[in-house]
């Protein structure tokens, strides 16, 4: 069996890692796997970037104009959306002729348009699309936040002209999905069940099976044994480590201001176990006086590129806090609880498909910087099994259990 993986890049962003990991996976298993990439930064020779820049950067620029332009001539949310108008050809391309099945995953940004995912779907292969966001079930958002019109045609969209408009561009676009998923057959996959439950809600794939199949995780390269260094970085790891890390902390998204407030309501209410920990940041912040907010101790490390010093980090810390907004499936609790660190965190995503409330980590009620609190109090007090927190994640996110679910996804498509 030849499987293409259809990605934006090989690195760079969440989707692009997971999707490179789901390929060696997958090679790992026997499966004769390439990655078709419009950027490639790493030197595998399984990943093959398009041939041509110049036609992806014309295409990507399209795209972000007819934006700009439908949004009043402004920036604003100029990257929370994307229409898939402009793209580069991929369907005479020999990964995609030589291939038994194409497995698209994020290739928004000028990739592929819409009408070049219905040519792929139209030389008679099984077409799989895994979703990592939203972005398949609306009209162009990738995340809906607080809005529900994806559950009607899209329009008056929050992202575009300060959604004036019913018949914008968010419902042009939604009228270009629903005649290519018509015209098709696409099998989607959902990354978590949260998501799989939102394509449920929606018009363009209410009536359309969804399979759930998670991200695949290198769960067996994380140690549960703590550290007591880790070389260029100043810890007490005699103290209760209470993680929190993101691209950028700060990112609207990932809800900060909820995190400080419940480091301080803890800190406040539970002054002894307070001074038994710190909280370590690492990722970029663009506003670091935020954290002068924090009345605990707490350290700021920065971007860490290094993913032997995370794991580090996970397997030496108590908690791994996240006040994400929306999160489709967050990596970073389940890393940590791979290292055997409980995660605390709100549930709007694919957190439940994580945590055993109570058993494995803490589900706090959302946008409620108490209830963090209370979890970070549970997870402390009650100090789980890092090696059960560790089995509980392998046996659902392990890289060999996710490639054996695509297979089987593969061959009954293939049959078909």
């Amino acid at each position: 069996m030849k499987v293409t993986l259809l990605n934006h890049s090989d690195s760079l962003g969440g989707a692009s890692v997971v999707t490179y990991r789901l390929m060696q996976a997958l090679r790992k298993e026997g499966i004769d796997v390439r990655l078709l990439v419009m950027s490639k930064t790493g030197n595998d020779e399984n990943v093959t970037p398009y041939h041509s820049h110049r036609a992806h950067k014309c295409a990507f620029l399209m795209e972000r104009l007819n934006i700009f332009l439908r949004n009043g001539l402004s920036k604003v949310n100029l990257f929370k959306v994307s229409t898939a108008s402009h793209g580069v050809s991929l369907a005479s391309h020999p990964l995609i002729v030589d291939a038994d099945v194409i497995a698209i995953n994020w290739v928004n940004q000028g990739m592929l348009s819409l009408n070049e995912i219905e040519k792929i779907a139209q030389l008679g292969k099984p077409v799989v699309w895994t979703m990592h966001d939203m972005w398949c079930l609306t009209g162009i958002c990738h995340h809906a936040l607080e809005c529900d019109r994806y559950k009607k045609q899209c329009g008056n969209c929050q992202f575009i002209n300060g959604g004036k408009r019913k018949n914008d561009l968010s419902h042009s676009t939604w009228l270009k999905k629903q005649a290519l998923y018509q015209n098709t057959y696409i099998q989607f996959v959902a990354v978590s069940n949260w998501l799989a439950n939102k394509c449920k809600e929606s018009t363009l794939l209410g009536d359309k099976h969804v399979e759930v199949i998670h991200n695949a995780f290198p769960i067996d390269s994380y140690s549960i044994t703590p550290t007591s260094k880790i070389e260029g970085y100043d810890i007490d790891f005699s103290k209760n480590l209470i993680l929190m890390g993101a691209a950028r902390l700060d990112d609207p998204i990932k809800g900060f201001d909820y995190a400080i407030e419940a480091l301080n309501i803890f800190a406040q209410q539970n002054p002894d176990m307070a001074k038994c920990c710190e909280v370590i940041f690492f990722g970029d912040i663009r506003n670091p006086q935020l954290l002068t907010k924090i009345s605990m101790p707490y350290r700021h490390l920065g971007r860490i590129n290094d993913a032997n010093t995370i794991k580090q980090l996970y397997a030496s810390a108590k908690v791994v806090i996240s006040t994400s907004l929306y999160e489709t499936l967050p990596g970073t609790l389940i890393e940590g609880q791979a290292a055997g660190c409980v995660p605390v965190s709100f549930g709007k995503g694919g957190q439940t498909d994580i945590i055993d409330h109570k058993v494995t980590g803490y589900i706090a009620d959302y946008k409620s910087p108490q209830s963090i609190a209370d979890g970070i109090v549970w997870a402390i007090e009650a100090s789980p099994n890092r090696e059960m927190l560790h089995e509980s994640v392998r046996k659902k996110f392990a890289s060999q259990v996710i490639a054996q679910k695509y297979i089987k996804l593969f061959k009954s498509l293939i049959e078909k």
